[in-house]
């Protein structure tokens, strides 16, 4: 785990008619870190996601996602989304894809940020392995006439799309499942097949939104020695909403707690733990109660 800050969240708000969502929220997020945004339901932690990954463009504040070896990139300032040329022009087919994969800009993933949702959303008449493919749309050579043509460097392309696919399904255990439909399989290897579609994106940061949702407790276990794989020997920064405790204190390095779009606590999984106003937001208790 480094010190730099590769994700800087300041002042993010967003409104939605007279309500409030996200007050002046504000976080840093190191490189190679796992990071952790919990609170009740209704805090606002889903809102946070898709103001990161371009779902919304926030009312105001700033987001900037410091990817190695590109400029600090700007996704939001002051409600204003970042220019299509800050990252090349974008390709129409792409940008409606990636919104369908992922539910954001296709020019957030390709600064380097991708992420996964609650509720699963993967192509379920594709097979497991076709998933992974089409997530690889923006980086392979998919030049009509060299596809007519069948070139060498078309050929090379598709090479490596497939070798990357079977990569990360030998990373989250599906390689067996490479040739089944999507929509077959268990719900926890369906999880599994999000998270390897995202990482087929070539991300540097990843938004985890409640990857637990559903899974038994060693599905839970299995999933967080994954999340811990792809920060120790992928060196992956992991940006986690999670409502299972148990997991997020047995694998964070770094939380942010919200409660209704305010940020009440920030720290490591001991003080957060511990923290009155932490406890009184999940259990419904005045503070003073707590102290």
């Amino acid at each position: 785990m480094s010190d730099e800050i590769v994700l800087s969240v300041e002042n993010l708000m967003m409104h939605f008619g007279g309500i409030k969502a996200l007050s002046d929220v504000s976080l840093e997020v190191r490189r190679n870190s796992i990071f952790a945004l919990i609170g009740p339901n209704g805090a606002g932690k889903t809102t946070v996601f898709n103001c990161l990954t371009g779902f919304y463009k926030a009312t105001g504040g700033r987001i900037e996602l410091n990817a190695r070896g590109k400029k600090t990139n700007v996704i939001q300032l002051l409600g204003e989304q970042f220019r299509a040329s800050d990252f090349g022009s974008p390709k129409r087919f792409g940008s409606r894809l990636f919104y369908k994969m992922f539910g954001g800009t296709h020019l957030v993933n390709r600064a380097g940020l991708a992420r996964t949702f609650q509720n699963i959303r993967l192509f379920k008449e594709m097979s497991v392995v076709e998933n992974l493919l089409v997530a690889q749309h923006m980086w392979v050579n998919r030049n009509m006439i060299a596809g007519i043509l069948n070139t060498k460097s078309y050929r090379k392309a598709e090479e490596d799309a497939m070798n990357t696919a079977f990569y990360w399904l030998e990373v989250v255990d599906l390689v067996d499942c490479a040739n089944r439909l999507a929509g077959e399989l268990s719900y926890g290897q369906q999880r599994r097949l999000e998270i390897a579609r995202a990482m087929c994106t070539r991300p540097q940061v990843i938004c985890l939104d409640e990857p637990a949702a559903g899974l038994n407790p060693q599905e839970t276990e299995a999933l967080s020695s994954m999340i811990r794989h792809l920060r120790d020997d992928h060196d992956m920064t992991i940006v986690l909403i999670e409502h299972d405790m148990g997991m997020v204190m047995g694998i964070s390095d770094d939380i942010v707690v919200l409660d209704h779009g305010n940020v009440i606590a920030k720290g490591k999984p001991e003080q957060i733990r511990n923290d009155p106003k932490v406890i009184a937001a999940y259990l419904g208790a005045d503070e003073e109660e707590l102290v």
